[in-house]
């Protein structure tokens, strides 16, 4: 009978803390051995996020909200001048969607904008290493619109808009579209990729948001079906990851690194060496110890040359060779920096008072934590800053990593 009764109940769905991922309990995560109709309850307790890696226990039960009073625009900010200045949160990735839910948690009429040079359409990065063997289609990668997610958190977006400095005398960003005044004003804009001299922007493709992988997923559907010759630079967990999905969706990849093994600076030795065998079955080969020395245009394709003379002919070459912190913002605030804006490691303060900052743009001791699971923890702290509230000191830890190469998923230890 209780069975039955079970059966009949409604179907939950519970969002992830750290990602915003949901699991959903009609459809299950057959991924992670959970089949459709896997009540929550009955998921065993070592399960982890399929996206971030977080446990069970970072989940809670999730019902769609209405929007908020206040609604999104996309309006000239000459109108917001005129209002209360309130948080203005420059980015419209994961880190700026945590902060903007975080301050609304406190405070349903504190003026938020947000100021975002994409669309601010919500998305979980994590997906774009792994969408072409999970069959992805492009429009279902959105889990939320930008404006949407504005208007259901009563938040003014203003999307394609470019921050240029922070005036912080008159506490005010000079935006693409005139200036927006602050009396908090929080830094989430997030990492770029690294430029590397040897390899121009203009001949290799650089993957760190939804529209660049767009573009590249369109280069890829162009060719009709027919399988492209793909190298990527960088053998770290999102190079591996997209060579990875590469060949399981039929492509040729060659994954370069100057060292020996793939993920060395994250895996240990035993895990490195099983995913090169996991591999071997795929159109997918690892070169350790090779440094990439130019690259070129010859006909449509591209040539890589190696430091040590070798040539390989592609169709595309990616860029994954790892992440830097644009200073441009931070300079003009005058904030301290350290590979990063330096933030304080238990309150997560910067140099100025009102100036806030989280997620892949921070650095703290010296050094970057480039990891989802922080960024809700962060966001809360500088929430209850912001409106005087209590809050624990921020811990930083590296939380688990979640490989999510099909081949052979694993998941590296906290440390």
């Amino acid at each position: 009978m209780s069975a039955v009764i079970a059966d009949a109940a409604p179907w939950r769905k519970y969002i992830c803390l750290a990602c915003g991922l949901i699991y959903d309990e009609q459809e299950g995560d057959p991924d992670s051995g959970l089949a459709p109709g896997t009540r929550f309850e009955d998921i065993p307790d070592d399960w982890s996020c399929p996206l971030c890696g977080v446990s069970k226990a970072d989940f809670v039960q999730w019902e769609a909200r209405p929007p908020q009073r206040a609604v999104a625009s996309s309006a000239a900010p000459a109108s917001l001048r005129r209002a209360d200045a309130g948080v203005v949160i420059v980015g419209g990735g994961c880190a700026a969607w945590q902060m903007a839910q975080a301050l609304r948690a406190h405070d349903a009429d504190l003026p938020i904008i947000m100021v975002t040079a994409c669309s601010g359409d919500v998305y979980d990065k994590p997906l774009l290493s792994v969408a072409l063997q999970k069959k992805l289609p492009m429009p279902a990668l959105v889990r939320e619109t930008g404006a949407d997610a504005a208007a259901r958190l009563g938040v003014r977006l203003l999307p394609h808009t470019h921050a240029i400095a922070v005036t912080r005398e008159g506490s005010a960003l000079r935006t693409t579209r005139g200036s927006v005044r602050y009396r908090h004003l929080i830094l989430a804009h997030g990492a770029a990729p690294r430029a590397e001299p040897s390899m121009p922007a203009s001949l290799c493709w650089r993957i760190n948001d939804l529209r660049a992988y767009a573009r590249f997923r369109a280069c890829l559907d162009a060719a009709h079906g027919a399988p492209q010759r793909v190298l990527i630079a960088g053998a770290g967990l999102v190079g591996c990851e997209l060579a990875n999905d590469l060949a399981l969706g039929g492509h040729t990849v060659l994954l370069l690194d100057p060292q020996q093994l793939p993920l060395q600076a994250a895996a240990g030795a035993a895990d490195a060496r099983a995913l090169l065998d996991a591999w071997q079955s795929l159109p997918l080969q690892f070169l350790g110890g090779t440094r990439i020395a130019r690259v070129f245009c010859e006909g449509a394709g591209r040539v890589v040359i190696a430091e040590d003379g070798r040539r390989f002919e592609v169709d595309h070459v990616v860029s994954a060779t790892g992440l830097q912190t644009p200073n441009r913002l931070a300079r003009s605030a005058g904030l301290a920096w350290d590979a990063g804006i330096a933030v304080d490691a238990r309150t997560l303060c910067t140099s100025v008072e009102n100036i806030h900052a989280l997620g892949d743009c921070i650095s703290i001791a010296g050094r970057t934590h480039r990891y989802i699971e922080p960024i809700a923890r962060q966001a809360k702290l500088i929430a209850a800053r912001i409106v005087g509230a209590e809050a624990e000191p921020y811990v930083c830890r590296r939380p688990p990593i979640r490989v999510k190469t099909g081949s052979r998923g694993f998941t590296i230890p906290p440390s």
